[in-house]
Formats: structure tokens, C-alpha cells, sequence
């Protein structure tokens, strides 16, 4: 069984994928899901972290990493279970450098929305702590979910426009109650 994965080691796993990625380039690495709720302290670990790149030459040496850090990592971003939103790639949020790494959280509104169509237990504390932290606004939330293309639906069978805005408007109406008790 592999350890929980902390942000202490989280970002050891970074300055390793760092330390292995071919030189004389530079990367961009993003944190997904459980490894942005990690890094910002919403949870203490998780079990795994999800990782995305557009540079597959930066996880070469993933398998010998992993296992020698004892740490599950997977290969995912939002987009691979839920229809893109406009504009995420201008949304990513830079956290730090280490060389030749440029390390971000992936857009934070598509993570949201990820986590909402999901739906577990985990997933939706991460989602109220991205309201609550300002890192996404709601209503913001909610233009570009409905902005999403009829066409992107077809390639998330699982998914319908319906259920997908129905998530997100339950989960904004579920905030907005419980911010107006405090």
C-alpha cells in the first residue's frame, strides 16, 4: 500500500520529476484534484495526485519515481471526464518554479467542475473550498458551464447538459444557502 501523499511530499515528488526531466527545456506541470487540496491545505493528503502535462517527455521516469517515493500518482486533468470550458487555459494558476519545472494548479474552474459532476463526499468539500477561498467565483462558475458547446457533450456519453448544469446549479444553490446561515 503506498503512503498518503502530504504536501511536504508532494513537493518532493516535484523536485524529483524536476531533478528527471530532460534538459534544456522547459515544462509545465499542473496539479489536479486532490494534489491542489493538498498543496493549499483544504486536506491534510491524499492518496494519490493527479498530474497533467503537455510534455509526456517530463514523466519518462515516472514509474521509477513512484515507486521509490512510495506514492500513487495518476495522469489526469479535468477534461479527460468532463466537457472543456472555454478560456482554461488562461486560467491556470501559476505557484512556483523549480527548475525546469513551472509548476500551476489547473484551471480551478475546470477542476470545480469535475468535482461537482462527480459528486463524492471528498470532491464536494474540495468544491465548497474553492468557492470559499475566492479561487472561483460562482456565478462566474455558472456562465461557463452554460457556455459549454451542445457538441462538446458528445464526447461524455455519461454526461448530459441537464444533469451537468443541474449539478452545478444545486452545488451554487447549496453555497449560497449555507453562506447565508453564517
Amino acid at each position: 500500500m503506498r503512503q498518503e501523499l502530504t504536501r511536504e511530499r508532494l513537493l518532493e515528488l516535484v523536485k524529483e520529476l524536476a531533478r528527471a526531466a530532460p534538459r534544456r527545456r522547459t515544462y509545465r506541470l499542473f496539479l489536479v484534484g486532490g494534489g491542489t487540496a493538498v498543496y493549499l491545505g483544504w486536506r491534510r493528503a491524499s492518496i494519490d495526485v493527479d498530474f497533467f502535462s503537455d510534455e509526456d517527455a517530463l514523466f519518462v521516469n515516472i514509474q521509477e519515481i513512484k515507486e521509490r517515493l512510495n506514492v500513487n500518482v495518476e495522469l489526469a486533468r479535468p477534461e479527460d471526464f468532463v466537457p472543456p470550458l472555454e478560456g482554461s487555459e488562461d486560467r491556470h494558476v501559476f505557484i512556483d518554479r523549480v527548475e525546469p519545472i513551472s509548476l500551476y494548479h489547473y484551471d480551478p474552474y475546470a477542476q470545480l467542475l469535475s468535482k461537482v459532476v462527480r459528486g463524492f463526499q471528498r470532491d464536494m468539500d474540495d468544491a465548497r473550498e474553492f468557492i470559499g477561498s475566492g479561487m472561483v467565483e460562482g456565478e462566474r462558475f455558472r456562465s461557463l458551464v452554460r457556455g459549454i458547446r451542445d457538441s462538446a457533450y458528445a464526447k461524455y456519453p455519461r454526461l448530459s447538459r441537464r444533469g451537468v448544469e443541474n449539478a452545478v446549479d444545486g452545488f451554487l444553490s447549496d453555497m449560497d444557502r449555507a453562506s447565508r446561515r453564517y
